[in-house]
This record gives C-alpha cells, structure tokens and sequence, in this order.
C-alpha cells in the first residue's frame, strides 16, 4: 500500500507540469552513447510517447553517429572527424543516408508505435536546406574542408506542424539539402537548435552523455542546476564551458533569443531522466533561461 500511496504522489507531483506543458512543443535531441543500448533508447522513446499522451507536443531530432561509423569501417571506408564534425565526402554521404534514413529512423519510429504513440519519420533533407559548413583551423590559418556536412540556413515547419497537429511525433533526421541540390550532413544537435527556433518551441532538451553543465567535469556532484544566458560569457572564459559543451551552451543562448522559453542538458543514461526534469520540482540536469 505504501508503494502505491508513493506512485500517487508522484503522480500528483507531476499534475501542474502536465498542466501547464500542455499543448506545447518540446523537441528533444538525442543520440551518443546512449544509441548503442537498445534497453537505453527504448526507455527514452517510452519517455517520449509518454510526453505525447499527456498532451504534449514532442518532437525528436536523433542522432546516429556510431552506427554510421560501423557501416563505414565494415565499407573499410575510414572515418575522419575535424574539431567534432565528420569529414564526409561523396561515398561517406551514402553511407549516412543510408544508415540515418533507412535503418535508425524507422527503428526509432516502430519503437514510439510499440509504446502506443503515433510517430512518423521525417527525412531531414526534405525539410532542412542549408549551406555548405566552413570554417578556419586556430593553428594554421588555413581553410578547413569537411566535404558534404552543412550548416543549417532554413527549416520548412509545415510538415512538422502537420504532423503535431495530428498528434503524431515527427521523428526527424540530421541531413539537409544544399543550394546545389546536395545532400549534406548536419551536426544533430544544431539540427535540433534550428527546429526548436523555427517552431518557437516552449523546450529545447538535450540528452547527452553527461548530468549536464558541470563546473568540474570529473565531478558530477558539481552540477549547475540552473544557468542564466547572462552568465554564460564568464563561464567561458573561467574554462567552465568548454570543449563539446561549448557550441552546446552557445547552441541554448541562440535558441532562448529567438523564443525558446527554456533549454535542459540531461543524462541520457539516467532512467526517466527526460520525465524527471519535465515533470518534478527539482529536476536532474541543467535547465538554461534567459
């Protein structure tokens, strides 16, 4: 009895957070580690459909970065990463393709559909154009080339829209279509930045391979539960965001001033950390305001 009298209080505990989320759009971004586990991933996309029957809007945005590296090296294709972005030439984007739209997203999508949620999948190149990503290497000086990976310039809504409207979770994948007609890969989570903007999403969620925004990597009990975009310049520069958290956090600061109300950066690996930061007073991750 006291179990059950547990689960209703945490039931109740939740009621004012389905309240008040109620009809709004979170797009969630997942991907890491966290996609070699088929237990880890079905607990998220459990979360997920969950968030959809209590009347939420959610909409996922996935990632597949390990699984495309094995079909390259079982292709004896090498793959080759310049600061985090994979070098992808013409036989790499193939592969991507493939692997993205043809094996991790319909996976994704059965599994919502096993939960008891409607879920269709989106390719990203049909609604995602962007341009072909540039930048400079710090050390040289020199032009850096990574082949086909984009950096996004628009995102047609219509068909996500369409399909929130319907109550169906739009499950889309990192790829976008160049001015050339291109298919370009796209880091997942810029991808997930540029829908939460473009849709003026109420929540951005992050799951990733850490607790959150952690003001000494080695120590996860030094978790920053809360940020505010005013602080963030100083945390740069102390070193406190820094490496792969960097372009996360800047990713935040972009989303929250073109109307994203609030971004969280959870622990995929925790069970229900999605539920748990959506749905109870304390939370388990960062959550990033204005």
């Amino acid at each position: 009895m006291q179990r059950m009298i547990e689960k209703a209080g945490v039931l109740v505990e939740a009621l004012p957070y389905i309240q008040k989320f109620r009809g709004e759009t979170v797009v969630v971004k997942f991907g890491g580690s966290i996609m070699e586990s088929e237990i880890g991933y079905r607990n998220i996309l459990k979360d997920v459909a969950f968030m959809e029957c209590v009347g939420l809007r959610p909409v996922l945005v996935h990632g597949g970065g390990k699984a495309v590296s094995k079909q390259m090296r079982e292709a004896h294709i090498q793959s080759d990463f310049v600061h985090g972005l994979r070098v992808t030439d013409e036989q790499s984007i193939g592969i991507v393709e493939s692997v993205l739209n043809g094996n991790v997203n319909p996976h994704l999508v059965d599994i919502l559909l096993e939960n008891g949620g409607k879920a269709r999948g989106i390719h990203g190149e049909d609604i995602i154009q962007v341009k072909k990503h540039s930048g400079i290497d710090p050390e040289t000086g020199a032009a850096i080339d990574w082949g086909y990976v984009g950096k996004v310039t628009r995102v047609d809504i219509e068909p996500i829209t369409a399909f929130l409207n319907a109550d169906i979770i739009p499950v889309i994948t990192p790829l976008g279509r160049g001015e050339d007609g291109h298919l370009y890969n796209i880091n997942a989570d810029e991808v997930a930045n540029a829908v939460a903007q473009a849709l003026k999403a109420r929540k951005l969620v992050f799951l990733s391979d850490v607790p959150g925004l952690l003001k000494d990597p080695e120590d996860t009990s030094s978790l920053i539960t809360s940020l505010r975009t005013g602080e963030v310049e100083d945390l740069i520069e102390r070193g406190i965001i820094a490496g792969g958290m960097l372009p996360k956090i800047k990713g935040a600061v972009e989303a929250l001033k073109a109307g994203v109300t609030k971004v969280h950066l959870i622990d995929s690996a925790q069970p229900h950390s999605l539920l748990l930061e959506l749905f109870t007073d304390t939370g388990v991750g960062t959550e990033i305001v204005h």
